[in-house]
């Protein structure tokens, strides 16, 4: 069964065929129907763990038409997301405040969460890719913020959003799975190994690859499955997840990367030994999904993620 993943899901349509009409671009900017989420500094707007949506004359002259991206449609609500250049001051409508996007992992209702992950990778790239990549110049927003086009007649280069690619592999041997912990890490603190696929890869080859670089374990070819993905915005990567079994064992820490990796067992987890990723990551879907084929209690109902997600810089 394929796993169901925080952020994404969302019931938004994404209607493409209004981007590229300019007109309807226009109208829908106008319709009293329309709502805004704003961005600023990676922050989303929220109040009582829930999303905060904008109308146009909450936005308080913010928001310019030029540089707002067209997210699609929710019901019969036209969306854009829209960065904000400075600080806002003061609080939004009913006391909602901006709140750091990582930091409200979990605590959003999954609806909320697909929807503000949506915004802030968008956000995220138009703002990573205000000035062409070949020549300098400045970009200008086009098809409703889902291109950017070199504002030099002389060079032209368009660009369109991109996302990073990046494998997440728990590595099993019958009872057991391979968890590591960066060097910047608590002690106790435990996850599946990642890391971005490199050109000229296949995602299989990178799975290969990562587990050999970081823990020196040989995965053969034909064993590692896929099992679901993760938009992941912090700030723009999609976390494609496997498992994956292990043709040797002995562990060895090639890089400088992990300060640790070891083998566990079912038991040991349960311990509290270690603590896991948040329940919102796919790196603890992946890990229950293993966990869970075997009958007893499941993973979550332990609660071993509770203390992770209060560091900051975690990731999957």
């Amino acid at each position: 069964m394929p796993l169901t993943t925080f952020f994404s899901g969302g019931s938004i349509a994404r209607a493409h065929w209004v981007r590229t009409d300019e007109a309807a671009l226009e109208r829908a900017w106008h319709d009293p129907a329309t709502r805004f989420i704003a961005i600023w500094n990676s922050c989303c707007l929220v109040h009582d763990e829930q999303a905060v949506l904008l109308t146009l004359d909450e936005m308080g002259g913010t928001a310019r038409f030029t540089e707002s991206i067209y997210l699609g449609q929710q019901g019969t609500a036209h969306l854009f997301a829209v960065a904000l250049p400075h600080e806002p001051g003061g609080k939004g409508p009913n006391a909602a405040l901006f709140a750091n996007f990582r930091g409200l992992m979990g605590g959003l209702p999954g609806e909320d969460a697909a929807l503000l992950a949506y915004a802030k990778g968008m956000v995220e790239w138009f703002t990573r890719h205000r000035y062409c990549g070949v020549c300098g110049t400045p970009n200008l927003l086009q098809r409703g913020g889902f291109a950017l086009d070199c504002s030099s007649t002389d060079c032209g280069h368009r660009c369109f959003p991109r996302i990073d690619p990046a494998i997440i592999v728990l590595v099993l041997d019958g009872n057991r799975c391979l968890l590591g912990r960066q060097a910047t890490w608590p002690e106790q603190r435990y996850s599946t190994l990642a890391g971005f696929v490199e050109p000229g890869e296949s995602l299989e080859d990178a799975v290969r690859r990562e587990v050999k670089e970081e823990s020196n374990i040989d995965i053969a070819v034909d064993d590692v499955v896929y099992l679901g993905s993760q938009p992941w915005p912090f700030p723009t990567a999609m976390m494609i997840g496997f498992h994956a079994q292990a043709s040797s064992t002995d562990i060895e820490l090639n890089d400088r990367e992990l300060a640790d990796a070891r083998w566990l067992t079912r038991e040991e987890i349960t311990a509290g030994s270690v603590v896991l990723p948040p329940v919102s990551s796919i790196a603890f879907r992946l890990i229950a999904h293993w966990f869970d084929a075997q009958e007893g209690p499941r993973l979550e109902s332990f609660e071993l993620s509770k203390n992770f997600s209060r560091q900051t810089g975690a990731r999957t």
